[in-house]
Protein backbone atom coordinates (compact mmCIF):
# COMPACT_ATOMS: atom_id res chain seq x y z
CA UNK A 1 0.00 0.00 0.00
CA UNK A 2 0.99 3.21 -1.05
CA UNK A 3 -0.62 7.21 -0.20
CA UNK A 4 1.61 9.82 0.48
CA UNK A 5 1.81 9.88 4.50
CA UNK A 6 1.62 12.68 6.91
CA UNK A 7 4.65 11.80 8.15
CA UNK A 8 6.16 11.69 4.89
CA UNK A 9 9.27 14.30 5.35
CA UNK A 10 11.75 13.98 9.06
CA UNK A 11 13.82 17.30 9.97
CA UNK A 12 17.10 17.55 10.00
CA UNK A 13 18.15 20.09 12.05
CA UNK A 14 21.47 21.80 10.16
CA UNK A 15 23.47 24.47 11.34
CA UNK A 16 26.42 26.48 9.72
CA UNK A 17 29.36 24.30 10.88
CA UNK A 18 29.18 20.86 12.25
CA UNK A 19 27.00 18.56 14.76
CA UNK A 20 26.16 15.69 15.42
CA UNK A 21 26.36 12.51 18.21
CA UNK A 22 28.26 9.46 18.92
CA UNK A 23 26.81 6.73 21.29
CA UNK A 24 27.55 3.29 22.67
CA UNK A 25 25.64 0.73 24.51
CA UNK A 26 26.82 -2.50 25.98
CA UNK A 27 24.17 -5.03 27.02
CA UNK A 28 23.93 -8.14 28.85
CA UNK A 29 21.97 -11.28 29.35
CA UNK A 30 22.94 -14.47 28.84
CA UNK A 31 25.41 -13.17 25.98
CA UNK A 32 26.66 -10.03 25.65
CA UNK A 33 25.70 -7.22 22.89
CA UNK A 34 27.40 -4.24 22.06
CA UNK A 35 25.99 -1.42 19.40
CA UNK A 36 28.14 2.08 18.20
CA UNK A 37 26.77 4.94 16.77
CA UNK A 38 28.28 8.08 15.07
CA UNK A 39 25.93 10.77 12.81
CA UNK A 40 27.15 14.14 11.99
CA UNK A 41 26.46 17.06 10.12
CA UNK A 42 28.48 19.34 8.14
CA UNK A 43 26.75 22.73 6.73
CA UNK A 44 28.68 25.16 4.50
CA UNK A 45 27.27 27.41 2.29
CA UNK A 46 24.38 25.53 0.10
CA UNK A 47 25.94 22.64 0.68
CA UNK A 48 24.58 20.22 3.84
CA UNK A 49 27.02 16.89 4.57
CA UNK A 50 25.37 14.12 6.70
CA UNK A 51 26.77 10.92 7.73
CA UNK A 52 25.10 7.92 9.99
CA UNK A 53 27.46 5.25 11.63
CA UNK A 54 26.26 2.07 13.27
CA UNK A 55 27.68 -1.30 14.09
CA UNK A 56 25.90 -3.84 16.36
CA UNK A 57 26.62 -6.68 17.87
CA UNK A 58 24.53 -9.73 19.17
CA UNK A 59 24.76 -13.33 20.54
CA UNK A 60 21.40 -15.00 21.99
CA UNK A 61 19.81 -17.97 22.52
CA UNK A 62 16.22 -19.46 22.71
CA UNK A 63 15.25 -22.88 23.69
CA UNK A 64 11.94 -24.41 21.59
CA UNK A 65 10.43 -27.41 23.26
CA UNK A 66 7.97 -29.11 20.61
CA UNK A 67 5.53 -32.10 21.80
CA UNK A 68 3.56 -33.18 18.76
CA UNK A 69 0.57 -35.92 19.21
CA UNK A 70 0.14 -38.23 15.48
CA UNK A 71 -2.51 -38.51 15.01
CA UNK A 72 -4.10 -40.87 12.37
CA UNK A 73 -5.87 -39.34 9.21
CA UNK A 74 -8.62 -42.23 9.43
CA UNK A 75 -9.22 -42.23 12.73
CA UNK A 76 -8.12 -39.25 14.57
CA UNK A 77 -6.29 -41.67 16.94
CA UNK A 78 -2.61 -40.91 18.10
CA UNK A 79 0.10 -43.52 17.26
CA UNK A 80 2.87 -41.46 18.05
CA UNK A 81 4.59 -38.75 20.65
CA UNK A 82 7.25 -36.97 19.62
CA UNK A 83 8.95 -34.58 22.20
CA UNK A 84 11.34 -32.47 20.81
CA UNK A 85 14.13 -29.66 21.78
CA UNK A 86 16.04 -27.19 20.45
CA UNK A 87 18.88 -25.15 22.21
CA UNK A 88 19.53 -22.60 19.29
CA UNK A 89 22.07 -19.75 19.77
CA UNK A 90 22.74 -16.86 17.10
CA UNK A 91 25.63 -14.96 17.23
CA UNK A 92 25.37 -11.89 14.30
CA UNK A 93 27.27 -8.60 13.34
CA UNK A 94 25.63 -5.87 11.59
CA UNK A 95 27.19 -2.57 9.76
CA UNK A 96 25.69 0.33 8.47
CA UNK A 97 27.02 3.20 7.13
CA UNK A 98 24.88 6.18 5.02
CA UNK A 99 26.47 9.26 3.66
CA UNK A 100 23.98 11.95 2.09
CA UNK A 101 24.12 15.69 0.49
CA UNK A 102 21.79 18.40 0.29
CA UNK A 103 22.16 21.21 -2.34
CA UNK A 104 20.30 24.60 -1.66
CA UNK A 105 20.09 25.74 -5.28
CA UNK A 106 18.02 28.31 -4.63
CA UNK A 107 15.61 29.28 -1.41
CA UNK A 108 12.96 27.36 -3.10
CA UNK A 109 14.52 24.37 -4.58
CA UNK A 110 16.35 21.48 -2.97
CA UNK A 111 18.26 18.53 -4.64
CA UNK A 112 19.55 15.71 -2.55
CA UNK A 113 20.88 12.08 -2.60
CA UNK A 114 21.73 9.56 -0.32
CA UNK A 115 23.77 5.97 0.05
CA UNK A 116 23.14 3.45 2.32
CA UNK A 117 25.59 0.26 2.62
CA UNK A 118 24.31 -2.53 5.30
CA UNK A 119 26.03 -5.91 5.74
CA UNK A 120 24.94 -8.64 8.65
CA UNK A 121 26.84 -11.46 8.61
CA UNK A 122 26.42 -14.40 11.35
CA UNK A 123 26.00 -18.16 12.43
CA UNK A 124 22.95 -20.21 13.81
CA UNK A 125 23.28 -23.10 15.75
CA UNK A 126 20.55 -25.35 16.34
CA UNK A 127 21.43 -28.62 18.42
CA UNK A 128 18.49 -31.16 19.30
CA UNK A 129 17.03 -33.63 20.65
CA UNK A 130 13.58 -35.60 19.47
CA UNK A 131 12.35 -39.01 21.37
CA UNK A 132 9.75 -41.16 20.05
CA UNK A 133 7.48 -42.91 21.73
CA UNK A 134 4.65 -44.93 20.91
CA UNK A 135 1.03 -44.23 21.94
CA UNK A 136 1.36 -46.00 25.38
CA UNK A 137 4.43 -43.21 26.04
CA UNK A 138 6.70 -46.15 25.65
CA UNK A 139 10.24 -44.80 24.68
CA UNK A 140 11.06 -46.24 21.33
CA UNK A 141 13.34 -44.20 19.57
CA UNK A 142 16.19 -41.05 19.79
CA UNK A 143 17.49 -38.75 16.98
CA UNK A 144 19.83 -36.18 17.81
CA UNK A 145 20.35 -33.20 15.17
CA UNK A 146 22.91 -30.88 14.79
CA UNK A 147 21.67 -28.01 12.60
CA UNK A 148 24.07 -25.08 11.34
CA UNK A 149 23.72 -21.95 9.36
CA UNK A 150 26.25 -19.63 8.17
CA UNK A 151 24.73 -16.10 6.95
CA UNK A 152 26.14 -13.20 5.21
CA UNK A 153 23.35 -10.26 3.98
CA UNK A 154 24.06 -6.99 2.13
CA UNK A 155 22.21 -4.03 0.79
CA UNK A 156 23.27 -1.55 -1.00
CA UNK A 157 20.83 1.03 -1.93
CA UNK A 158 20.73 4.81 -3.20
CA UNK A 159 18.22 7.81 -3.64
CA UNK A 160 17.80 10.80 -5.13
CA UNK A 161 15.46 13.52 -4.49
CA UNK A 162 14.13 17.29 -5.43
CA UNK A 163 11.87 19.29 -3.36
CA UNK A 164 10.39 22.46 -5.45
CA UNK A 165 8.60 25.06 -3.20
CA UNK A 166 6.17 26.67 -5.51
CA UNK A 167 4.15 29.53 -3.94
CA UNK A 168 4.47 31.20 -1.19
CA UNK A 169 1.35 29.71 0.57
CA UNK A 170 3.38 26.52 0.78
CA UNK A 171 2.97 24.17 -2.74
CA UNK A 172 5.34 22.44 -3.30
CA UNK A 173 6.65 19.16 -5.74
CA UNK A 174 8.66 16.37 -4.84
CA UNK A 175 10.28 13.59 -6.59
CA UNK A 176 12.05 10.65 -5.30
CA UNK A 177 14.34 8.26 -7.55
CA UNK A 178 15.35 5.17 -5.68
CA UNK A 179 17.49 1.84 -6.17
CA UNK A 180 18.47 -0.91 -4.16
CA UNK A 181 20.41 -4.68 -4.32
CA UNK A 182 20.31 -7.09 -1.89
CA UNK A 183 22.31 -10.09 -1.69
CA UNK A 184 22.16 -13.00 1.03
CA UNK A 185 23.93 -16.43 1.28
CA UNK A 186 23.27 -19.36 3.69
CA UNK A 187 25.14 -22.10 4.11
CA UNK A 188 22.79 -25.16 5.73
CA UNK A 189 24.06 -28.37 7.84
CA UNK A 190 21.88 -30.85 9.07
CA UNK A 191 23.07 -33.69 10.89
CA UNK A 192 21.46 -37.04 11.93
CA UNK A 193 22.48 -39.59 14.31
CA UNK A 194 19.73 -42.21 15.39
CA UNK A 195 19.54 -44.38 18.33
CA UNK A 196 17.24 -46.94 19.75
CA UNK A 197 15.48 -46.78 22.62
CA UNK A 198 18.92 -47.67 25.51
CA UNK A 199 21.02 -45.41 23.61
CA UNK A 200 22.21 -48.27 20.79
CA UNK A 201 22.99 -47.13 17.27
CA UNK A 202 19.55 -47.91 15.27
CA UNK A 203 20.59 -46.92 12.12
CA UNK A 204 23.33 -44.85 9.71
CA UNK A 205 23.76 -41.19 10.51
CA UNK A 206 22.62 -39.21 7.50
CA UNK A 207 24.34 -35.62 6.47
CA UNK A 208 22.19 -32.61 4.10
CA UNK A 209 24.06 -29.72 2.70
CA UNK A 210 22.52 -26.70 1.18
CA UNK A 211 23.74 -23.62 -0.71
CA UNK A 212 20.60 -21.10 -0.11
CA UNK A 213 21.28 -17.93 -2.00
CA UNK A 214 19.28 -14.93 -2.82
CA UNK A 215 19.39 -11.68 -4.89
CA UNK A 216 16.78 -8.85 -4.74
CA UNK A 217 16.85 -5.53 -6.63
CA UNK A 218 14.16 -3.00 -5.95
CA UNK A 219 13.91 0.22 -8.33
CA UNK A 220 11.29 2.52 -7.61
CA UNK A 221 10.62 6.13 -8.41
CA UNK A 222 7.57 8.61 -7.21
CA UNK A 223 6.17 12.28 -7.82
CA UNK A 224 3.92 13.75 -5.18
CA UNK A 225 2.23 17.27 -5.47
CA UNK A 226 0.79 19.40 -2.07
CA UNK A 227 -0.84 22.13 -1.89
CA UNK A 228 -2.44 23.75 0.96
CA UNK A 229 -6.00 24.94 1.31
CA UNK A 230 -6.56 27.84 3.41
CA UNK A 231 -5.61 27.42 7.24
CA UNK A 232 -6.53 24.11 7.86
CA UNK A 233 -7.23 22.48 4.02
CA UNK A 234 -4.95 20.52 1.68
CA UNK A 235 -5.15 18.53 -1.20
CA UNK A 236 -2.31 15.77 -2.08
CA UNK A 237 -1.42 13.61 -5.26
CA UNK A 238 1.04 11.64 -6.72
CA UNK A 239 2.29 8.83 -8.70
CA UNK A 240 4.88 6.03 -7.69
CA UNK A 241 6.05 2.80 -9.97
CA UNK A 242 8.36 0.12 -8.78
CA UNK A 243 9.79 -2.97 -10.18
CA UNK A 244 11.17 -6.41 -8.12
CA UNK A 245 13.38 -8.83 -9.76
CA UNK A 246 14.31 -12.01 -7.06
CA UNK A 247 16.40 -14.79 -7.74
CA UNK A 248 16.39 -17.82 -5.02
CA UNK A 249 18.06 -20.58 -6.23
CA UNK A 250 18.34 -23.43 -3.25
CA UNK A 251 20.86 -26.36 -3.97
CA UNK A 252 20.45 -29.37 -1.28
CA UNK A 253 23.03 -31.94 -1.64
CA UNK A 254 22.69 -35.20 0.51
CA UNK A 255 26.06 -36.91 1.87
CA UNK A 256 25.97 -40.83 0.99
CA UNK A 257 29.46 -42.72 1.96
CA UNK A 258 31.38 -39.17 1.90
CA UNK A 259 30.10 -37.77 -1.21
CA UNK A 260 27.72 -35.34 -2.05
CA UNK A 261 24.58 -36.38 -3.62
CA UNK A 262 22.28 -33.63 -5.45
CA UNK A 263 19.28 -33.89 -3.52
CA UNK A 264 17.11 -32.57 -6.45
CA UNK A 265 13.18 -33.39 -4.22
CA UNK A 266 14.28 -30.70 -2.35
CA UNK A 267 16.37 -28.42 -4.65
CA UNK A 268 14.20 -25.32 -6.20
CA UNK A 269 15.03 -22.40 -8.29
CA UNK A 270 12.34 -19.70 -7.97
CA UNK A 271 12.14 -16.50 -9.94
CA UNK A 272 9.81 -13.64 -9.21
CA UNK A 273 8.98 -10.39 -10.76
CA UNK A 274 6.67 -7.17 -9.70
CA UNK A 275 5.63 -4.32 -11.10
CA UNK A 276 3.24 -1.98 -9.11
CA UNK A 277 2.09 1.33 -10.53
CA UNK A 278 0.13 3.37 -8.44
CA UNK A 279 -1.64 6.61 -8.35
CA UNK A 280 -3.22 8.72 -5.25
CA UNK A 281 -5.29 11.77 -4.46
CA UNK A 282 -6.41 13.04 -1.10
CA UNK A 283 -8.71 16.39 -0.30
CA UNK A 284 -8.73 17.81 3.24
CA UNK A 285 -10.83 20.84 4.47
CA UNK A 286 -12.75 21.86 7.38
CA UNK A 287 -16.59 22.27 6.65
CA UNK A 288 -18.16 24.86 8.76
CA UNK A 289 -16.71 25.71 12.29
CA UNK A 290 -16.63 22.08 14.11
CA UNK A 291 -16.34 19.43 11.20
CA UNK A 292 -13.97 18.47 8.66
CA UNK A 293 -13.42 16.33 6.32
CA UNK A 294 -10.27 14.08 4.57
CA UNK A 295 -11.05 11.85 1.07
CA UNK A 296 -8.73 9.73 -0.02
CA UNK A 297 -8.69 7.52 -3.27
CA UNK A 298 -5.51 5.14 -4.45
CA UNK A 299 -5.21 3.43 -7.80
CA UNK A 300 -2.96 0.26 -7.72
CA UNK A 301 -1.83 -1.50 -11.06
CA UNK A 302 -0.50 -5.21 -9.87
CA UNK A 303 1.50 -7.07 -12.61
CA UNK A 304 3.84 -10.70 -10.82
CA UNK A 305 5.21 -13.44 -12.69
CA UNK A 306 7.07 -16.24 -10.85
CA UNK A 307 8.69 -19.14 -12.10
CA UNK A 308 10.27 -22.52 -10.56
CA UNK A 309 12.53 -23.36 -12.80
CA UNK A 310 12.88 -26.77 -10.90
CA UNK A 311 9.01 -28.21 -10.84
CA UNK A 312 8.28 -25.84 -13.95
CA UNK A 313 4.93 -24.22 -11.50
CA UNK A 314 3.95 -21.00 -13.17
CA UNK A 315 2.27 -18.46 -12.65
CA UNK A 316 1.02 -14.83 -13.95
CA UNK A 317 -0.87 -12.26 -12.52
CA UNK A 318 -2.07 -9.00 -13.49
CA UNK A 319 -4.98 -6.86 -11.48
CA UNK A 320 -5.92 -3.23 -10.85
CA UNK A 321 -7.33 -2.19 -7.18
CA UNK A 322 -9.17 0.74 -6.01
CA UNK A 323 -8.45 1.48 -2.06
CA UNK A 324 -10.68 4.32 -0.86
CA UNK A 325 -9.84 6.30 2.63
CA UNK A 326 -12.16 8.46 4.44
CA UNK A 327 -11.82 10.73 7.27
CA UNK A 328 -14.58 12.79 9.43
CA UNK A 329 -14.09 14.91 12.52
CA UNK A 330 -16.16 16.86 14.98
CA UNK A 331 -15.00 19.38 17.47
CA UNK A 332 -18.02 19.21 19.75
CA UNK A 333 -15.42 22.21 22.33
CA UNK A 334 -12.27 22.47 23.45
CA UNK A 335 -11.78 19.38 25.35
CA UNK A 336 -13.90 16.77 23.28
CA UNK A 337 -13.01 15.86 19.45
CA UNK A 338 -15.13 12.81 17.71
CA UNK A 339 -13.65 11.18 15.12
CA UNK A 340 -14.55 8.48 12.18
CA UNK A 341 -12.45 6.60 9.11
CA UNK A 342 -12.74 3.94 6.95
CA UNK A 343 -9.99 2.48 4.46
CA UNK A 344 -8.47 -0.26 2.35
CA UNK A 345 -5.21 -1.31 2.66
CA UNK A 346 -3.40 -4.48 1.28
CA UNK A 347 -0.50 -5.94 3.13
CA UNK A 348 1.90 -7.94 0.56
CA UNK A 349 3.51 -10.89 1.22
CA UNK A 350 7.21 -10.40 2.12
CA UNK A 351 9.73 -11.58 -0.52
CA UNK A 352 11.21 -14.05 2.41
CA UNK A 353 7.80 -15.66 2.65
CA UNK A 354 7.64 -16.24 -1.37
CA UNK A 355 10.98 -17.85 -1.89
CA UNK A 356 10.13 -21.83 -1.63
CA UNK A 357 13.43 -22.85 0.46
CA UNK A 358 13.13 -25.18 3.06
CA UNK A 359 15.06 -24.04 6.72
CA UNK A 360 15.06 -27.37 8.80
CA UNK A 361 14.48 -26.69 12.68
CA UNK A 362 15.76 -30.20 13.28
CA UNK A 363 15.19 -33.83 10.83
CA UNK A 364 11.60 -33.59 11.73
CA UNK A 365 10.61 -30.19 11.87
CA UNK A 366 10.85 -27.62 8.73
CA UNK A 367 9.80 -24.38 7.17
CA UNK A 368 9.48 -22.93 3.83
CA UNK A 369 7.81 -20.30 1.98
CA UNK A 370 4.83 -20.22 -0.65
CA UNK A 371 5.68 -18.98 -4.48
CA UNK A 372 1.85 -18.58 -4.55
CA UNK A 373 0.96 -16.42 -1.61
CA UNK A 374 -1.30 -13.80 -2.85
CA UNK A 375 -1.96 -10.06 -0.82
CA UNK A 376 -3.99 -9.72 1.90
CA UNK A 377 -6.87 -6.98 1.57
CA UNK A 378 -8.81 -5.50 4.83
CA UNK A 379 -11.64 -3.07 5.24
CA UNK A 380 -11.22 -0.93 8.68
CA UNK A 381 -13.27 0.92 10.21
CA UNK A 382 -12.65 3.14 13.80
CA UNK A 383 -14.82 5.30 15.76
CA UNK A 384 -12.56 7.33 18.13
CA UNK A 385 -13.06 10.26 21.17
CA UNK A 386 -10.05 12.81 22.55
CA UNK A 387 -10.39 14.25 25.69
CA UNK A 388 -8.48 17.09 26.24
CA UNK A 389 -5.77 15.79 23.94
CA UNK A 390 -5.32 13.34 26.78
CA UNK A 391 -7.86 10.17 26.58
CA UNK A 392 -8.41 8.37 23.50
CA UNK A 393 -10.98 5.63 23.23
CA UNK A 394 -11.44 3.82 19.89
CA UNK A 395 -13.97 1.15 18.85
CA UNK A 396 -12.39 -0.56 15.60
CA UNK A 397 -13.36 -3.33 13.38
CA UNK A 398 -11.53 -5.10 10.65
CA UNK A 399 -12.54 -7.75 8.17
CA UNK A 400 -9.72 -9.51 6.00
CA UNK A 401 -9.63 -11.72 3.17
CA UNK A 402 -7.11 -13.84 1.91
CA UNK A 403 -5.20 -13.40 5.49
CA UNK A 404 -1.63 -14.60 5.27
CA UNK A 405 -0.79 -17.32 8.50
CA UNK A 406 1.73 -19.64 9.30
CA UNK A 407 0.08 -23.53 8.96
CA UNK A 408 1.39 -26.00 10.44
CA UNK A 409 1.15 -29.51 8.27
CA UNK A 410 1.24 -33.06 9.71
CA UNK A 411 2.91 -35.63 6.98
CA UNK A 412 3.57 -38.66 8.81
CA UNK A 413 6.66 -38.24 11.08
CA UNK A 414 7.24 -34.62 9.88
CA UNK A 415 5.83 -31.20 10.87
CA UNK A 416 5.99 -28.23 8.03
CA UNK A 417 5.58 -24.58 8.98
CA UNK A 418 4.57 -22.75 5.71
CA UNK A 419 2.56 -19.25 5.14
CA UNK A 420 -0.43 -19.43 3.14
CA UNK A 421 -3.93 -17.89 2.14
CA UNK A 422 -6.00 -20.03 4.34
CA UNK A 423 -8.05 -17.53 6.14
CA UNK A 424 -10.86 -14.87 6.58
CA UNK A 425 -9.95 -12.93 9.32
CA UNK A 426 -12.12 -10.42 11.63
CA UNK A 427 -11.42 -8.40 14.80
CA UNK A 428 -13.59 -5.81 16.78
CA UNK A 429 -12.35 -4.28 19.76
CA UNK A 430 -12.50 -1.22 22.18
CA UNK A 431 -9.13 0.33 23.11
CA UNK A 432 -8.40 3.04 25.36
CA UNK A 433 -5.03 5.30 25.22
CA UNK A 434 -3.78 7.87 28.20
CA UNK A 435 -1.23 10.13 27.94
CA UNK A 436 -1.35 13.02 30.61
CA UNK A 437 0.58 14.09 33.60
CA UNK A 438 -0.14 12.45 36.63
CA UNK A 439 1.62 15.11 39.23
CA UNK A 440 4.59 17.72 37.72
CA UNK A 441 7.67 14.94 38.38
CA UNK A 442 5.44 12.14 37.28
CA UNK A 443 3.69 11.32 33.77
CA UNK A 444 1.83 8.36 32.49
CA UNK A 445 1.36 6.94 29.30
CA UNK A 446 -1.15 3.72 29.11
CA UNK A 447 -2.79 1.71 26.57
CA UNK A 448 -5.48 -0.85 26.94
CA UNK A 449 -7.05 -2.65 24.40
CA UNK A 450 -9.90 -5.65 24.72
CA UNK A 451 -10.68 -7.56 21.37
CA UNK A 452 -12.35 -10.41 19.82
CA UNK A 453 -10.11 -12.31 16.94
CA UNK A 454 -11.72 -14.59 14.60
CA UNK A 455 -10.06 -16.99 11.95
CA UNK A 456 -12.26 -19.40 9.51
CA UNK A 457 -10.99 -20.88 6.80
CA UNK A 458 -9.73 -24.35 5.95
CA UNK A 459 -5.92 -26.32 4.92
CA UNK A 460 -6.16 -29.66 2.87
CA UNK A 461 -8.56 -31.86 4.98
CA UNK A 462 -9.27 -29.57 7.72
CA UNK A 463 -11.35 -26.90 8.41
CA UNK A 464 -9.82 -24.23 10.69
CA UNK A 465 -12.63 -22.00 12.85
CA UNK A 466 -11.03 -20.14 15.55
CA UNK A 467 -11.91 -17.22 17.80
CA UNK A 468 -10.40 -15.43 21.49
CA UNK A 469 -11.21 -12.87 23.01
CA UNK A 470 -7.99 -11.28 24.75
CA UNK A 471 -6.96 -8.22 26.97
CA UNK A 472 -3.56 -5.88 26.65
CA UNK A 473 -2.19 -3.61 28.82
CA UNK A 474 0.87 -1.79 27.89
CA UNK A 475 2.09 1.44 30.19
CA UNK A 476 5.28 3.43 30.32
CA UNK A 477 5.62 5.67 33.94
CA UNK A 478 8.09 8.94 33.95
CA UNK A 479 9.64 10.23 36.94
CA UNK A 480 11.54 13.65 36.49
CA UNK A 481 13.65 13.04 39.97
CA UNK A 482 15.81 16.19 39.11
CA UNK A 483 16.09 18.41 36.46
CA UNK A 484 18.73 16.42 35.01
CA UNK A 485 17.54 12.93 36.22
CA UNK A 486 15.19 10.58 34.86
CA UNK A 487 13.33 7.42 36.02
CA UNK A 488 11.07 5.32 33.93
CA UNK A 489 8.99 1.99 34.81
CA UNK A 490 7.43 0.02 31.87
CA UNK A 491 5.33 -3.13 31.44
CA UNK A 492 3.35 -4.83 29.83
CA UNK A 493 0.21 -7.48 30.02
CA UNK A 494 -1.00 -10.09 27.03
CA UNK A 495 -4.42 -12.37 27.90
CA UNK A 496 -4.62 -15.61 26.12
CA UNK A 497 -4.82 -15.01 22.13
CA UNK A 498 -4.39 -16.29 18.89
CA UNK A 499 -1.74 -16.11 16.42
CA UNK A 500 -3.00 -17.56 13.35
CA UNK A 501 -3.84 -21.22 14.06
CA UNK A 502 -1.63 -21.04 17.70
CA UNK A 503 -3.38 -20.28 21.04
CA UNK A 504 -1.30 -18.13 22.95
CA UNK A 505 -1.22 -18.35 26.97
CA UNK A 506 -0.86 -15.02 28.57
CA UNK A 507 2.55 -13.74 29.24
CA UNK A 508 3.71 -10.04 30.80
CA UNK A 509 6.98 -8.61 31.36
CA UNK A 510 8.00 -5.52 33.35
CA UNK A 511 10.94 -3.24 32.78
CA UNK A 512 12.92 -0.20 34.67
CA UNK A 513 15.23 2.44 33.06
CA UNK A 514 17.27 5.47 34.69
CA UNK A 515 18.70 8.03 32.57
CA UNK A 516 21.40 11.49 34.09
CA UNK A 517 22.11 14.27 31.36
CA UNK A 518 25.88 14.98 31.99
CA UNK A 519 28.32 18.01 30.69
CA UNK A 520 25.80 20.56 30.68
CA UNK A 521 23.03 18.13 28.78
CA UNK A 522 25.53 17.15 26.31
CA UNK A 523 26.03 13.80 27.56
CA UNK A 524 23.28 11.22 28.48
CA UNK A 525 24.05 8.20 30.08
CA UNK A 526 21.38 5.53 30.39
CA UNK A 527 20.60 2.19 32.37
CA UNK A 528 18.08 -0.07 32.02
CA UNK A 529 16.98 -3.25 32.54
CA UNK A 530 13.75 -5.33 30.53
CA UNK A 531 12.45 -8.62 31.51
CA UNK A 532 13.47 -8.03 35.17
CA UNK A 533 11.30 -11.32 35.96
CA UNK A 534 11.87 -12.94 33.28
CA UNK A 535 8.31 -13.48 32.77
CA UNK A 536 8.13 -12.69 28.80
CA UNK A 537 7.85 -17.04 27.64
CA UNK A 538 5.52 -18.61 25.13
CA UNK A 539 3.13 -21.18 25.18
CA UNK A 540 1.30 -22.41 22.84
CA UNK A 541 -1.30 -24.77 21.03
CA UNK A 542 -2.44 -25.83 18.23
CA UNK A 543 -5.37 -28.05 17.31
CA UNK A 544 -7.23 -28.72 13.83
CA UNK A 545 -7.34 -32.01 11.61
CA UNK A 546 -4.88 -33.97 12.51
CA UNK A 547 -2.28 -31.62 13.47
CA UNK A 548 -1.66 -31.63 17.59
CA UNK A 549 1.11 -29.54 18.95
CA UNK A 550 1.82 -27.76 22.10
CA UNK A 551 5.62 -25.86 22.28
CA UNK A 552 6.70 -23.88 24.90
CA UNK A 553 9.68 -21.31 24.17
CA UNK A 554 11.94 -19.37 26.21
CA UNK A 555 14.26 -17.06 24.97
CA UNK A 556 16.77 -14.44 25.76
CA UNK A 557 14.51 -11.51 27.26
CA UNK A 558 15.97 -10.43 30.09
CA UNK A 559 18.87 -8.46 29.10
CA UNK A 560 20.31 -5.02 31.23
CA UNK A 561 22.17 -2.24 29.32
CA UNK A 562 23.97 0.75 30.04
CA UNK A 563 24.78 3.10 27.44
CA UNK A 564 25.89 6.80 27.04
CA UNK A 565 25.59 9.36 24.36
CA UNK A 566 27.02 12.90 23.28
CA UNK A 567 26.10 15.58 21.13
CA UNK A 568 28.20 18.02 19.93
CA UNK A 569 28.11 21.06 17.75
CA UNK A 570 29.54 24.10 16.36
CA UNK A 571 28.05 27.20 14.82
CA UNK A 572 25.61 29.28 14.15
CA UNK A 573 21.60 27.35 14.39
CA UNK A 574 19.63 27.16 11.47
CA UNK A 575 16.65 26.65 10.21
CA UNK A 576 15.38 22.76 9.92
CA UNK A 577 15.46 21.25 6.66
CA UNK A 578 13.09 18.89 5.13
CA UNK A 579 14.30 15.74 3.40
CA UNK A 580 12.11 13.20 1.74
CA UNK A 581 11.96 9.39 3.31
CA UNK A 582 12.65 7.67 -0.27
CA UNK A 583 9.83 6.02 -2.61
CA UNK A 584 10.69 2.54 -1.62
CA UNK A 585 9.77 2.08 2.29
CA UNK A 586 6.88 -0.37 1.75
CA UNK A 587 9.47 -2.20 -0.89
CA UNK A 588 12.11 -2.25 2.17
CA UNK A 589 9.81 -3.84 4.54
CA UNK A 590 9.18 -6.52 2.08
CA UNK A 591 12.67 -7.44 1.80
CA UNK A 592 12.99 -8.03 6.07
CA UNK A 593 16.27 -8.24 7.37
Amino acid sequence: MWMRPINIKTKKLLKVGLNGSAGVTYSQGRYPKTSETFNFNYREGKVNWFANLGHNYQKRFSNLYLYRNIREQANDEISRIFSQETNRVVEMNGYNAKVGVDFFASKKTTIGATFNVMDRDGSQRNPSRTEIAGADKVLQSITNARVENKMDWTGINGNLNFRRILDKNGSEITADLDGASFRSATDQLLENVYFDANGNAAAKPDTLVGDLPQDINVYSGRVDYYKPLGKKGKFEAGIKSSIVNTDNNARYDSVLNGMQVPDLNRSNHFLYKENINAAYINLERPIGKRFSAQLGLRLENTNATGRQKSTGENFDRHYTQLFPTAYVQYEADAKNKLNINYGRRIRRPAYGNLNPFIRFLDRYTYSRGNPNLKPSISDNIEVSHTWKNMITTTLNYTFTNDVVQEIIRQNGNEASNIPENVATYRQFGISVAANMPVRKWWTNNTNVNLFNDSYTGNVPGADIDLQATSFFLNTTQQFKLTKTFMAELTGFYRGGSLEGVLRIKPYWQVGAGLSKQVWNKKGMIRLSVRDIFWTQKMKARSRYGNVDITMDQVAETRVVSLGFTYSFSKGKKMAPVKRSAGSMGEEQGRVGQ
